[in-house]
């Protein structure tokens, strides 16, 4: 078994002084937040041209480190990933072409403010506006840093009133922002409203305190989150770097409470876009007792150009842990599709040929095989009271289409619908 260390925080002047109690205690991590230069500079060296280059940068833009995230900086080293990922680049100042305020369209799919239903059987609860953190690569810059703000309670009640209506939602995540900046309490009493609701089968919390604010995770939270099972934490490990002790000891006292713990990676441009990079991560993961879920392909989002790599180096990633390791380890590489499209998995093709009985299809190592169907490949299914039941039938998409249920799907605005309609009036 790999043993971690613990972050060495004494190693850095100005915390040299921090004793051990406040070091653990996550209310001390968010009052001393990085926040601007004179304070990253007691941290990490900054020579004048960079300085130069960060006060453009916040003249736009909002820092906020942690002390705990700060320590695991390597300060001799520019290109280290925990700096890439948490001081800004004068690269986010510039917005590309195909850049959105609002890449996802969480604001357009949007029925009530502070709520996002895309999917027919869950919605995005955004409780708040703060991190402890603010990741360089986050996909809604436009909300985090820069209202430091929580959803008010009367807001937070009209999206509890929105599930509560809406008897398809099945499956409430709650993100921002980060929802662990929240006190236990006031957390408890979202979650508390939510598990009340007969039809909320499952309840997810997106953080990544377990990463950037380990000491956040404490018995008291997870005693708490442990009263609503089922209940899953999704959290956002980007690279082998960010697994220490403490990390380590986050998430197994999440584990150890029953809460399944799971991971989402984002592929980010000179971080992790490296085969080994991303499956030593993955093998990490899993001895921290976290799933490997998602890698995602960057996000449009405004000034994060340069985190992105192309699509094809997701697929490479996919192609060199399929087979090479077990598939625990190999999560699905997804692009969440522009325009509110969702999210897209997508995989290395192994299918080579068919016919009507044969597949012809290779494996990791390059073996082509053949699979034969069987003669009749027709189901009988379809006799049970669960194929009755609405709420697993399709709602809609491509699935309508495979249960016969709809025919065709037609484009919005087809032109020759338009005709029709004009020659009608």
């Amino acid at each position: 078994m790999k043993e971690y260390k613990k972050v060495n925080y004494r190693k850095i002047h100005c915390y040299k002084t921090v004793s051990k109690k406040d070091w653990h205690d996550w209310h001390w991590h968010i009052r001393n937040v990085i926040r601007d230069i004179p304070s990253l500079k007691k941290v990490v060296p900054i020579d004048k041209a960079e300085e130069n280059r960060l006060e453009k940068c916040l003249c736009k833009l909002r820092m906020g480190i942690t002390p705990y995230y700060a320590s695991l900086i390597d300060p001799q080293y520019k290109r280290c990933v925990i700096r890439m990922q948490a001081i800004p680049s004068i690269n986010e100042l510039y917005n590309a072409p195909d850049d959105y305020e609002d890449p996802l369209q969480e604001d357009v799919d949007s029925p009530v403010p502070g709520l996002t239903h895309r999917y027919p059987d869950r919605v995005l609860l955004l409780a708040s506006h703060i991190c402890s953190m603010y990741c360089r690569h986050c996909t809604r810059r436009r909300l985090v840093g820069d209202r430091d703000k929580h959803l008010p309670e009367k807001q937070i009640n009209t999206c509890i009133n929105y599930i509560r209506q809406h008897k398809e939602v099945r499956d409430v995540l709650i993100s921002g922002g980060d929802p662990l900046t929240l006190e236990d309490n006031y957390l408890e009493d979202i979650i508390k409203k939510i598990r009340d609701i007969e039809h909320v089968e499952i309840i997810r919390i997106g953080t990544r305190m377990p990463v950037v604010l380990p000491f956040r995770i404490t018995a008291s939270l997870t005693r708490m989150l442990k009263k609503y099972q089922p209940i899953y934490i999704n959290t956002h490990f980007n690279h082998p770097k960010e697994i220490t002790f403490e990390s380590k000891e986050a998430c197994e006292r999440l584990a150890d409470s029953g809460i399944p713990v799971a991971n989402q990676t984002v592929l980010l441009r000179d971080v992790n876009d490296c085969p080994p990079i991303i499956k030593k991560l993955m093998h990490e993961l899993l001895m921290i007792r976290v799933r490997p879920y998602y890698i995602y392909q960057c996000d449009l989002s405004k000034g994060i150009s340069h985190f992105r790599t192309s699509i094809t180096k997701g697929l490479e990633i996919i192609e060199n842990l399929q087979g090479h390791t077990s598939g625990m380890a190999v999560p699905t590489f997804v692009v969440d599709a522009p325009g509110g499209g969702g999210k897209i998995p997508l995989m290395p093709n192994h299918m080579i040929s068919q016919s009507d009985r044969r597949f012809a299809l290779r494996n990791y190592e390059g073996v082509i095989t053949t699979y034969t169907q069987p003669e009749n490949v027709f189901s009988n299914c379809g006799h049970c009271h669960i194929c009755d039941d609405r709420n697993y039938k399709p709602s809609g998409g491509i699935a309508k289409l495979l249960s016969g249920e709809k025919l065709n799907l037609e484009p919005k605005g087809l032109e020759r619908r338009k005709r029709l309609r004009r020659k009608k009036r």
